[in-house]
């Protein structure tokens, strides 16, 4: 379920995140976002109608980053988001590890969101993710530090009230 939506429905998207790892280094992507604005975050994007979260994400890591992946593992962790407003929306993360990768790092997205790619020391994510949504950054950082086991779920709802943007963190779950 890739960005659909009935009329008295959330818009659901669905997405799958990938964890590159070099020795102590991750592959962030910089992605810029249609107001201007460039937030950091690990390689990925939506699952689109009739594949697999797992096709999707070696797609998108390959157009994004110009790596191949063979193979994945099971889910690190998940995140679910929830914005109930008007226009909102439901999102569903999974986000795997590859367990293996080939190739050069180049940039070639056809979606023209991702504008750089690097692979960034654990020590200095929590810099990279400053500007990022905390949908993004606390799983990871999280996953970072060794503070969650596999299969966790990190769950949000965003609220926008008085025209400003809150995120609520939810209870987790396992």
């Amino acid at each position: 379920m890739s960005g659909t939506k009935n009329n008295n429905e959330l818009r659901r998207w669905s997405v799958a995140a990938g964890l590159l790892l070099d020795g102590d280094e991750l592959l962030m992507v910089a992605n810029r976002r249609r107001n201007g604005e460039v937030d950091w975050s690990p390689p990925g994007g939506v699952v689109d109608p009739g594949e697999q979260p797992l096709e999707a994400l070696t797609r998108e890591v390959t157009e994004e980053t110009g790596l191949l992946v063979p193979e994945w593992s099971d889910p690190v962790y998940q995140v679910e988001v929830i914005a109930p407003h008007d226009g909102g929306f439901h999102l569903e993360v999974q986000v795997h590890r590859a367990l293996s990768y080939s190739g050069d790092l180049r940039i070639d997205d056809p979606d023209g969101i991702v504008i750089e790619a690097l692979f960034v020391q654990r020590e200095q994510l929590p810099g990279q993710v400053v500007d990022s949504p905390p949908w993004v950054a606390e799983p990871l950082l999280a996953w970072s530090d060794g503070v969650n086991a596999d299969g966790h779920m990190f769950r949000y709802r965003l609220m926008i009230e008085d025209g400003r943007r809150q995120v609520l963190r939810l209870h987790d779950q396992r």
